[in-house]
């Protein structure tokens, strides 16, 4: 069987302020229906407008019962948390964060030299039986970043494989495929996912054929279940993030910066807050 995945939906990003007045594109949220099993929240950050003023970012807040996945385009982030780690997350680094049973944090960004700063943040969903597993980084160097050059096409491959090539973020419990693709004009582009496995593209610059679907950027792009996803290019290149994982498959109760499998442990992670217990 070679079924080729279609494009069932597209999403347009809306703009949403978050953090200490930061504005995004967010594609998706967290919501009870869970379309997106296991996605949960897909952000484009971008301060690239002088007239904005100084840079706002995110100061510490809290997380539990998800994995924060923030991926530099450009610019930087300045970070900390509550476990005493702390580091910048450059041009094409990525921070796998799992918050598990509890984790304060801050992110910083600051622009490049260009005076930009551009990039993604993706929530994945932890199945309940690692909700309240203990917190962890996989920090990821962007040159420890393994790339994948294809005729037409440059694959950086964060989580998952792209044909013998493994990414260096490991342990997922979703079993992610977590790639940036970048495809030339006229170029062809052919990746296997596991049936089952929810599929979503970001196209974030130029257009391309997406199965049977030309699509221009900047739009969120879902895929109807298959064995391949397929994308070609005619006059014009594009860049894209592709996502897939298998669904966990569990109800969810999403609240802010917490996302569990029922109110009553909604209602605990709130009442940790204000006993001083979240971070265990």
């Amino acid at each position: 069987m070679n079924k080729i995945r279609q494009v069932v939906d597209v999403i347009e990003p809306r703009f949403v302020m978050e953090g200490a007045g930061v504005r995004l594109q967010r594609s998706i949220a967290p919501q009870p229906s869970n379309h997106f099993d296991p996605f949960l929240l897909f952000d484009h950050f971008a301060f690239n407008d002088p007239i904005e003023g100084p840079i706002r970012g995110f100061p510490m807040h809290p997380h539990r019962g998800i994995e924060t996945v923030t991926y530099m385009l450009t610019g930087s982030v300045n970070h900390r948390d509550s476990l005493g780690n702390a580091g910048l997350i450059g041009p094409g680094d990525v921070q796998w964060m799992t918050a598990g049973g509890g984790i304060m944090h801050e992110e910083m960004p600051r622009r490049g030299p260009d005076g930009s700063i551009h990039g993604f943040q993706l929530w994945v969903n932890l199945p309940a039986s690692q909700k309240m597993s203990a917190p962890r980084y996989q920090e990821v160097a962007a040159a420890t970043i393994p790339v994948v050059e294809g005729k037409g096409h440059r694959v950086r491959v964060v989580a998952g494989m792209v044909g013998n090539t493994s990414g260096p973020v490991t342990e997922i419990a979703a079993r992610p495929l977590y790639l940036e693709v970048t495809m030339d004009a006229k170029a062809e582009f052919v990746q296997s996912i596991p049936a089952g496995h929810t599929t979503l593209a970001y196209v974030f610059e130029g257009q391309g054929k997406f199965g049977d679907t030309g699509l221009e950027a900047i739009k969120l792009v879902v895929f109807s279940d298959g064995d391949n996803l397929q994308v070609e290019t005619g006059d014009l290149p594009v860049r894209f993030m592709l996502m897939a994982g298998a669904p966990i498959k569990e109800p969810i109760v999403p609240y802010g910066p917490f996302v569990m499998n029922t109110i009553e442990e909604i209602q605990q992670a709130l009442l940790d807050l204000r006993n001083g217990t979240f971070v265990k």
